[in-house]
C-alpha cells in the first residue's frame, strides 16, 4: 500500500498535462521504475511535491514508475536571462548560480580567467563561441561572488550591445554550457529564498518597477528598505512577549493563582497591538490609491464643462467637447501626475433624466464611477443646480463652478470657481487636489499589497479575540492558540511561515524574466 508523507503535498493531474512535456522537454534528469517495466500502459499518476522538490508517481499495468523532479533545485541550477528591455544601447545579460563563473568563463575572455577574479569588480572582454572561436561581442562584465550578490549567490551580469541577435546569442552560448533560462521573477526569488530579502522587500522590487510617480516610488523603496518589515518586527516582538508570558503560567498550571503578570497590563497591551494593526489594515486605501492613482471623477450636468475641464488638465483634447447635450455617454480615464502624486481623472456622462437608453448607460455608469473614486470634483455653472449624490464619509467633494468668466459669482470658502476654457483656477484645484492626500501620508507605514491586508485582517481577528477571551476570563490555554495564530498570520506578510508553493508561485510569477 502506498503511504502518504505527512510532510508532502498530494495532487492529482490530467495524464494529458504532463505526457507532452515527457515527450517535447528534457528536464527529467532520473528515470527509474520499480520493476523494470517500461515503456507500459500508464492508468494514472501522482504528483508529490515539497518546496522545489517534485516526484511523479505512476500507477502502471504492472507497478509503479517513479520520474524523479522535472528541473534541478534552485541550489543546483545556474540560470540567465535578458534583463533589459528592447531598445537602447546596452542590453544587460545576468547568470546566477553555482557554476556562474564556470561557464561564463568559457565564453569570456579579457585580461584573467574569471575563477582567479575578486568579487566586486569589472572586466572588458570579447564572448566568443567556443565551438568555432566566432566573436560575438565586446563586453563589460560584472563579477560578484556569494553571498554578496543580489541573490546571494555567485552572479555575472554581461553588458553587451543591445542588438537582439547579440543577446540571443550570448544566452544560447550560456545555455549549452549549462545554464538554464530563468523563469519570471527567479532572481528575487533566490534572493528570498537565500534570506537576502524577506517577502515584502521582494513585493516591493516589483512596485519599484512599476511605480510611475514620486509617490508610489517612495512607498516602494520604503518597503524594499524594510519599512514594513520593521513595523511588522515590532508588532511581532510585542505579540512573542504576550504570548511568553500566558505560555509561562500554562507551564505553571498545578499553581492556579500563579500570574506572571498583571491581566489588566496584558489587556492594555492587547488592545495597543490591535489598534496598531488596525491602523496598518486601514492604510491599505490610502497606499493602494498611492501606488496606483488616486481616482478623481468629475461628476455634474451635462454641458457644464466636464469634458472642458479634463483637457485643460491634461492639456491635450482628450475628450470630444460639443454644446450638444449628452456628448459624452461613457466612462473616459486619464492620468495625471500633480506634485510627485498619480491622479486618475474620470469624466463621465452628464447626471440628467433622460429617455435616450445609451445615454441612460452612460449615466448609470457615471454614479459607479463617483461610488468608487476617492476624490469627487462636483462641477456646476452658474444657475445649474448640484447633481444629487451621496458621497461616503472616506470621499473627498471639492465643489466647483466653472465658466466664472460668464457671471459675476459671489465668492464662496467652499467652493472654486474656475473657467476650464480659460484655464484659470486650474492651479488651485490642482492644490485642493493635492491636498486630499495627508503630508504625512508619504512618510508614514502605508500597506500598498492585498495579501498584506489579508493577513493583517486575520491578525486582527485574533486579536480581537484574544482581547475578549481576556475580559471574561477566559483559560490562559485557549488565549495563547489565539496569539499564535496572530503571529502565524503576521509571519506570513514577511515570509517567515509560508504553508504551500503556491503562495510563492503566485507572487514571483508577476515578476519579468531577468528579475
Amino acid at each position: 500500500m502506498l503511504m502518504r508523507q505527512p510532510h508532502i503535498m498530494w495532487r492529482y493531474l490530467p495524464l494529458t498535462h504532463l505526457l507532452p512535456r515527457m515527450v517535447k522537454s528534457q528536464k527529467f534528469k532520473c528515470l527509474h521504475t520499480l520493476s523494470g517495466v517500461y515503456p507500459c500502459k500508464v492508468i494514472n499518476f501522482i504528483l508529490l511535491y515539497k518546496n522545489i522538490h517534485t516526484k511523479f508517481l505512476f500507477k502502471t499495468e504492472n507497478d509503479y514508475l517513479c520520474i524523479d523532479k522535472t528541473r534541478k533545485s534552485m541550489q543546483d541550477n545556474t540560470i540567465c536571462a535578458i534583463a533589459t528591455a528592447n531598445g537602447g544601447a546596452l542590453g544587460i545579460i545576468r547568470i546566477s548560480g553555482p557554476k556562474a563563473i564556470e561557464i561564463t568563463d568559457c565564453i569570456f575572455h579579457g585580461r584573467q580567467t574569471l575563477s582567479q577574479a575578486k568579487g566586486y569588480t569589472l572586466h572588458y572582454g570579447k564572448i566568443q563561441d567556443p565551438e568555432n572561436g566566432e566573436i560575438i561581442d565586446d563586453v563589460m562584465l560584472s563579477l560578484f561572488r556569494a553571498p554578496h550578490s543580489y541573490t546571494g549567490e555567485d552572479s555575472i551580469e554581461i553588458s553587451a550591445h543591445a542588438s537582439a541577435y547579440i543577446l540571443q546569442r550570448i544566452c544560447q552560448l550560456l545555455i549549452k554550457g549549462g545554464c538554464s533560462m530563468a523563469m519570471p521573477g527567479e532572481y528575487t526569488q533566490r534572493a528570498f529564498l537565500n534570506g537576502k530579502l524577506d517577502l515584502t522587500q521582494a513585493e516591493a522590487v516589483a512596485d519599484l518597477i512599476a511605480s510611475n510617480s514620486a509617490a508610489s516610488h517612495h512607498l516602494a523603496m520604503q518597503q524594499m528598505r524594510g519599512g514594513v518589515s520593521g513595523k511588522l518586527t515590532e508588532l511581532r516582538k510585542r505579540l512573542l512577549h504576550l504570548t511568553s508570558l500566558l505560555e509561562l503560567e500554562l507551564d505553571f498550571s498545578d499553581h492556579e493563582d500563579l500570574e506572571f503578570a498583571d491581566r489588566t497590563a496584558l489587556l492594555s497591551l492587547a488592545n495597543d497591538i490591535s489598534r496598531e494593526i488596525k491602523r496598518l489594515s486601514n492604510s491599505f486605501e490610502q497606499g493602494n490609491a498611492i501606488k496606483n492613482g488616486i481616482p478623481v471623477a468629475i461628476i455634474g450636468a451635462p454641458n457644464v464643462g466636464k469634458s472642458t475641464l479634463l483637457n485643460a488638465l491634461l492639456q491635450e483634447e482628450r475628450a470630444i467637447v460639443s454644446d450638444i447635450q449628452g456628448t459624452t455617454r461613457d466612462v473616459i480615464e486619464e492620468t495625471l501626475n500633480i506634485d510627485g502624486i498619480l491622479f486618475r481623472f474620470i469624466d463621465t456622462a452628464g447626471i440628467r433624466h433622460t429617455t435616450d437608453t445609451i445615454e441612460q448607460l452612460g449615466i448609470e455608469r457615471s454614479r459607479k464611477a463617483a461610488e468608487k473614486a476617492k476624490v469627487i470634483i462636483l462641477m456646476t455653472e452658474p444657475g445649474v443646480p448640484y447633481p444629487a449624490i451621496m458621497p461616503s464619509d472616506h470621499q473627498h467633494v471639492i465643489h466647483v463652478i466653472n465658466k466664472s468668466d460668464l457671471a459675476d459669482i459671489t465668492a464662496s470658502t467652499d467652493e472654486l470657481h474656475i473657467s476650464a476654457k480659460q484655464g484659470t483656477g486650474l492651479e488651485a484645484l490642482k492644490q485642493k487636489l493635492r491636498s486630499t492626500i495627508k503630508p504625512s501620508a508619504t512618510d508614514e507605514v502605508l500597506i500598498t499589497n492585498l495579501r498584506h491586508k489579508t493577513a493583517l485582517d486575520q491578525s486582527l481577528a485574533d486579536i480581537t479575540a484574544v482581547i475578549e477571551a481576556m475580559s471574561i476570563g477566559i483559560p490562559s490555554d485557549l488565549i495563547a492558540e489565539d496569539l499564535r495564530q496572530c503571529l502565524s498570520h503576521l509571519a506570513e506578510i514577511t515570509g517567515g511561515e509560508i504553508t504551500t508553493n503556491e503562495v510563492l508561485g503566485n507572487i514571483f510569477s508577476h515578476f519579468c524574466i531577468g528579475k
